[in-house]
């Protein structure tokens, strides 16, 4: 029998399920769902039947690829429908993205004076400035509540009723149409569960950085006003804008090949003035899908070109529609033909390199950042001129040196080490050449040293270029092997190549696992603050000290009876802690981008003189 997978589920049936069930049968759902998963199971046709035992099937039913109503879902045991099984096959199932009717409603224009709970805004605003409607406010009340209390029990505790309030939670949000906040709580539950059954691909930092998302929105919905609050709700559905006619210049192809077993191309061209768009195609398939998409047609217009030869050439364009993350729309009306393109050295291509690194560092640091407006838009590519110096070894495998205008040494890494790719052999392929001057593009890691993962670059030769996913250079297209060897690459330096924050990094991760009580077991923190409080992060060391406070406190009663555990105080001393390192590791990863200077200022910044200042409001509102 096919253990065919389990089709996706609407986030509110798993939460009627869940909710619907008797408290006896809740403490077994974590169990049940365990239990269900290893039966065996097939798919017929719009369902897919689980055999529970040998006298028991359970049934989901997914017209159109999804389980959207509780009847879809129907057991055969003696105590259905008010069984277990039902609501832990759906807590063992995907979960399904939003209703499209959802997402295609306008959000309501609720506009509402200012009152003692919302923000006043500044004085020259406009008279009555939007803000977030009473059922938006308890929306995310309730996705706060939610999320906190996924906080307090940690990974090991947030089972299936936990997720469940977190899906109900999701649900109403987006009904509220607050899809941002929405979205955030969807991949907490989706990463829950990764941790929870042992997903190699799962990092605590992910469920991090989605925790300190959930959490940071849906504080901010009630705070929120005007522009703010656009961003603060999101959009169900990435938008596409009329943009015109577009004269494109095809820069280089690079593959996608995903954790969930996606696999494609992402084409990168650039307009006439310089703005960054992608041509994309990525479905379920894997690296080998990756590799023969590459070859295939291009979905824009009439366009024959292959994505291979769109990377090289150019494209006319009239009708066309562009996502504020540079997306090119292939709707009905586009219309494209191919043209000349552009070499590296050619405007407007040029232009590209002529930026200075740190500024270019500095805005592809805007469109990383983990906590990022999903509308900002923006690029996180640097183009470069650099010169190799040779392999360097660290702790997960060798990479590339090399120096970039401003003399500073930067880390070119491999974007994909799966051997059908190229990535892995050019670039130790290129290490063996030092001395050797390139053009390259790469896309920005944030470190507290320069660090990217190298993509494309010109051809060794001088002619043309390489997609270093999916091109191959040979040992006979580098220069003579005569070259001259540079010295052993310097170490990185700067600010942050030894700042003492993980020491508040850490405990911030160490919370999501066990959750709250296991930060309060670890007693005084004063030696690690005061280390951090030598280094010149005063801030860091008293959040630290207020997180880990925070996680200990059990307040008493006249009566000396413990109260209540305050989640919600752990929750935003938590919060903050999260986005302040965040924050000053970005600021870190800036400043390492700054030109060396020459003479006895080369050396790097005094602690007091780190980037600290303002990263202590990382909460808004």
């Amino acid at each position: 029998m096919n253990a065919a997978p389990l089709p996706p589920v609407a986030p509110e049936v798993t939460a009627t399920l869940v909710e619907h069930l008797p408290p006896r049968l809740r403490k077994r759902l974590d169990a049940a769902v365990t239990k269900l998963g290893a039966r065996p199971r097939h798919r017929d046709g719009d369902t897919v039947t689980i055999v529970v035992d040998d006298e028991t099937e359970l049934r989901l039913h997914a017209p159109g690829g999804v389980v959207a109503t509780v009847d879809d879902i129907i057991c055969g045991c003696l105590l259905a429908p008010a069984c277990v099984h039902r609501a832990a096959a759906a807590c063992a199932a995907p979960t399904a993205d939003p209703a499209p009717e959802l997402a295609d409603q306008p959000p309501r224009a609720v506009p509402e004076p200012a009152s003692a709970t919302d923000s006043a805004p500044p004085p020259d605003s406009v008279s009555s400035p939007e803000v977030a409607s009473p059922a938006q406010r308890a929306a995310a009340d309730a996705l706060w509540s939610a999320g906190a209390a996924v906080l307090e029990a940690g990974v090991d505790g947030a089972g299936a009723v936990a997720q469940s309030a977190l899906l109900r939670a999701a649900h109403t949000a987006r009904l509220r149409h607050l899809p941002r906040a929405a979205g955030a709580a969807l991949s907490v539950v989706t990463l829950l569960r990764a941790a929870r059954a042992g997903d190699p691909s799962y990092r605590t930092a992910d469920l991090v950085t989605a925790l300190a998302e959930l959490l940071g929105t849906a504080h901010r919905v009630g705070t929120a006003y005007g522009a703010e609050l656009a961003a603060v709700r999101g959009r169900a559905r990435r938008p596409y804008s009329p943009d015109g006619s577009l004269r494109l210049y095809g820069l280089f192809t690079e593959p996608v090949v995903t954790d969930s077993g996606h696999g494609g191309v992402r084409t990168w061209v650039a307009t006439s003035e310089g703005r960054l768009c992608t041509v994309g195609d990525v479905a379920p398939g894997g690296v080998g899908r990756a590799l023969g998409v590459a070859d295939r047609a291009v979905r824009l217009g009439d366009s024959a070109l292959t994505h291979r030869e769109l990377g090289r050439a150019g494209l006319a364009v009239s009708g066309a529609t562009v996502s504020p993350d540079g997306r090119l729309g292939a709707g009905k009306g586009v219309r494209a033909v191919s043209a000349r393109g552009a070499a590296w050295t050619e405007q407007p291509l040029a232009s590209l390199w002529e930026t200075p690194p740190s500024e270019q560092a500095v805005r592809a640091l805007r469109s990383t950042s983990r906590y990022a407006d999903p509308d900002g838009g923006g690029s996180d590519l640097l183009f470069l001129d650099v010169e190799l110096l040779g392999a360097v070894r660290e702790s997960g495998g060798a990479c590339l040196l090399a120096r970039c205008e401003g003399d500073i040494p930067v880390r070119l890494a491999v974007a994909d080490d799966n051997p059908a790719l190229a990535h892995r052999d050019n670039l130790m392929l290129l290490a063996t050449a030092p001395g050797t001057r390139l053009r390259i593009i790469g896309r920005l890691v944030p470190a507290p040293h320069p660090r990217l993962i190298l993509l494309a670059c010109s051809h060794p030769t001088g002619e043309g270029t390489i997609d270093l996913g999916l091109d191959r250079l040979r040992r006979a297209d580098l220069p003579d092997p005569a070259a001259p060897v540079y010295p052993a690459p310097p170490q990185p330096g700067g600010a942050g190549a030894h700042s003492p924050l993980y020491l508040l990094e850490r405990r911030v991760e160490q919370t999501v696992p066990a959750g709250r009580a296991a930060l309060g077991m670890l007693g005084d923190v004063t030696t690690e603050a005061r280390r951090i409080r030598r280094a010149g992060l005063p801030t860091a060391a008293g959040l630290l000290t207020a997180l880990v406070t925070s996680a200990a406190r059990r307040d008493r009663d006249l009566f000396g009876r413990l109260l209540p555990v305050d989640t919600d105080g752990f929750a935003t001393s938590w919060l903050t802690a999260a986005r302040y390192t965040a924050a000053v590791a970005e600021s870190l990863c800036a400043a390492a981008w700054e030109p060396t200077r020459e003479g006895p200022a080369a050396a790097p910044p005094a602690p007091d003189q780190w980037p600290e200042r303002a990263m202590a409001k990382t909460v808004q509102g």
